[in-house]
C-alpha cells in the first residue's frame, strides 16, 4: 500500500502527515479518508483547482494527466510543472510526497 508524505501546511496539516492508501485511491480521497480536510469544491469531478497539490516525489507513478485536467490546472495558484488535481491524481504502487499549495481559488469561500 503506497504512502502519501504530505508537506507541512498552516491550516490542513501544520506538522506535516504521513498517510496509506490503496493503490487506485486518489491522493484527494486518501487524505480526505484521514481527516486532512483539503478542499475540494466541485466534489472531485475536475471543475475547479482547489483540490491543486504539487507532487514533490513519484509524479511518474500517478496516472497519466487528461486533457481536462490540464485545463483546470492552468487556473490554479501556484502551478508549477509537477502539479496535479489530487481528485485526479490516481495512486499507483509507488510512495508520493505532495505539497499543498499556501493559497487555492475557491470563488465560493471567497464570496463570504
Amino acid at each position: 500500500m503506497p504512502t502519501i508524505k504530505i508537506l507541512p501546511h498552516p491550516e490542513y496539516c501544520p506538522q506535516g502527515a504521513e498517510v496509506s492508501a490503496p493503490a487506485g485511491t486518489s491522493i484527494c480521497e486518501a487524505l480526505l479518508d484521514n481527516d486532512i480536510s483539503i478542499e475540494h469544491a466541485c466534489d472531485m469531478v475536475s471543475a475547479c483547482t482547489t483540490c491543486h497539490v504539487i507532487v514533490r516525489e513519484g509524479f511518474k507513478s500517478l496516472n497519466e494527466m487528461e486533457e481536462s485536467e490540464e485545463d483546470m490546472l492552468d487556473r490554479a495558484w501556484g502551478l508549477e510543472p509537477l502539479s496535479r488535481l489530487s481528485c485526479q491524481a490516481i495512486l499507483a504502487q509507488q510512495d508520493v510526497t505532495i505539497e499543498i499549495p499556501k493559497y487555492s481559488i475557491n470563488h465560493a469561500k471567497e464570496g463570504h
